[in-house]
């Protein structure tokens, strides 16, 4: 497989351990070139994907010194993609629940709309818990009323392409989305800025413990971290209203979503 110039994946990893493995190796069977941002790992899995990309030139290993959030890690790589050239970047996590296969695809879709954001939609099965399930419906509303209809079908799922030099500068302009709160604040501030969203379903698998599921989510600390963003994206969306008034009157994006 021919490296890419333009696009890369970005898989950041946190104390996941041998499931980084097995997605790194899925996401290097349909890409190339893939960096792993290992943020702050105590598990002993940078040593063991250091040796992955030791011997495999189309993997990368950074290493952070300590654990920063997934925002932050994302952050680390897509400064770094867009010194060395690259336009955009498919983020995906490494815990195995995002469909590695998938990425040609999400590919394709990108650089036939480079302008856009290309955004999983997931398609859940079983494995899926329903609290989840159904919480983030409340996330996916507020933030069709932050964005005023973009058609952001959900704000959540990690396995999306993004635009790099968009996405760095949104970053840069604020201290916020290094953490949990990263996915979500990431495609409200886009899609402000006029990236236009395209969905794509995807499935999404939930692994039990007994076959490697490692999961960092905390009901409470974390649904308190997307209150807060969400405040701080009404205000936001506040102070934007006129303009994006304006741009949907003109029917210009973000206002075209779709979903295949």
């Amino acid at each position: 497989m021919n490296a890419s110039k333009t696009h890369l994946v970005v898989i950041p990893s946190y104390n996941t351990g041998p499931t980084v493995y097995t997605t790194v190796r899925a996401a290097r069977a349909a890409w190339t070139p893939v960096w792993v941002v290992v943020d702050g790992s105590d598990d002993g899995t940078a040593e063991g994907l250091r040796e992955l990309a030791a011997a495999d030139p189309g993997l990368r290993v950074d290493v952070l010194p300590r654990n920063s959030g997934k925002g932050a890690a994302v952050l680390h790589a897509l400064e770094a993609a867009r010194a060395a050239g690259f336009t955009h970047a498919l983020t995906m996590d490494s815990d195995g629940q995002h469909p590695a296969a998938l990425i040609p695809e999400f590919m394709r879709d990108s650089i036939a709309a480079p302008g856009a954001m290309i955004l999983g939609r997931p398609v859940f099965d079983a494995s899926a818990p329903l609290l989840r399930v159904r919480g983030r419906r409340i996330s996916n509303w507020w933030t069709n009323l932050e964005t005023l209809g973009a058609g952001i079908a959900d704000s959540l799922y990690g396995f999306r392409v993004y635009p790099v030099a968009p996405l760095v500068e949104v970053m840069r302009g604020q201290r916020w989305m290094r953490r949990f709160d990263f996915d979500t604040e990431a495609v409200v501030r886009l899609a402000w800025r006029g990236v236009r969203p395209l969905n794509v379903a995807a499935p999404v698998k939930y692994l039990r413990p007994e076959e490697g599921g490692v999961s960092h989510f905390r009901y409470g600390r974390d649904n308190t971290l997307l209150t807060w963003m969400h405040l701080r994206l009404m205000a936001g969306f506040v102070l934007r209203l006129p303009s994006l008034l304006l741009r949907r009157l003109a029917g210009r994006p973000p206002f075209a979503g779709r979903v295949k």
